[in-house]
């Protein structure tokens, strides 16, 4: 039996409830779980446990990390209606015209962000530490399109701390898991480098990422980046005081995988929704 046999809504076509907003049907939905599930393997060989990260990020927190200087224009806060409103509300008025409180919180970007947080001051350890987590992510962007580029999405992340050489061998590991599933799923990727998020674009730490990228992308044939392997070198453990045992500040790295952008990804390949989760299926087992 088909995809479209078992998980299909006869007649019914769920309509976008905005820009960058999508509902997706039950075969795009049994997609996205059995990718992820794919993709988690990379946790499963790596032994990375799986964790789940805070809802809400601190503006504060953030700053630390440069997100602002960085990324000024993706950042989704959160906010509270002033309990003036509450009234106008419970009486019918329009919220989008009522004033909102800052509650010092952004919506996330990415998903390791929050796992990096919740490290600050600690020590991995000389062995380091390994952490897998998937995330809901938001992000303002200027324009919206499909599966491709949507304001909230999932993000699976494998996130590494610890040495030099470790962040080095599970960006290594991480891009051969991402060659290994795309052959088994039938995709054509593309590698190459890409401006790294958490480096200062303007600054002396921009013309070293010329000269030895710590970013690298996996895009489908139309150019839609679906996954990254990221290096951070001691950025994040310098600025967190996350340390790895006798080797001082610790250094990290993450493989990150835009789960949404897989979906789309394996329609393109496959031709329809229903195909790639007949391929999927044959894939995973």
């Amino acid at each position: 039996m088909s995809a479209s046999g078992m998980t299909a809504l006869p007649g019914i076509e769920l309509q976008s409830p905005g820009p960058g907003l999508i509902t997706l049907d039950p075969v795009r939905t049994a997609l996205l779980r059995g990718l992820d599930d794919l993709l988690s393997g990379l946790a499963a060989r790596l032994s990375a446990p799986e964790v789940l990260g805070p809802p809400l990020l601190s503006v504060e927190g953030l700053a630390r990390l440069d997100f602002f200087r960085n990324f000024p224009h993706l950042g989704v806060p959160a906010g509270r209606f002033a309990p003036e409103t509450l009234d106008g509300l419970a009486s019918g008025e329009a919220p989008q015209d009522l004033p909102l409180v800052p509650t010092g919180h952004l919506l996330p970007s990415a998903t390791c962000y929050g796992l990096l947080l919740s490290l600050e001051g600690q020590d991995v350890g000389e062995d380091g530490l390994r952490l897998s987590a998937v995330g809901r992510c938001f992000r303002n962007e200027t324009h919206y399109e499909g599966l491709r580029r949507l304001w909230g999405f999932h993000m699976r992340e494998v996130l590494y701390l610890g040495t030099k050489d470790g962040a080095g061998e599970h960006l290594e590991r991480g891009g051969e898991f991402v060659q290994e599933v795309a052959e088994r799923l039938g995709l054509t990727l593309t590698r190459a480098a890409a401006d790294d998020p958490f480096y200062d674009k303007g600054g002396s730490r921009a013309r070293l990422m010329a000269l030895d990228p710590v970013k690298f992308e996996y895009s489908a044939p139309d150019g839609t980046a679906i996954a990254s392997v990221n290096r951070h070198r001691n950025f994040f453990g310098e600025r967190l005081g996350i340390r790895a045992g006798s080797h001082g500040s610790a250094y990290s790295s993450c493989v990150a995988f835009g789960v949404e952008r897989w979906v789309h990804a394996m329609i393109l390949a496959h031709g329809s929704a229903d195909r790639a989760l007949d391929h999927l299926r044959s894939a995973a087992s």
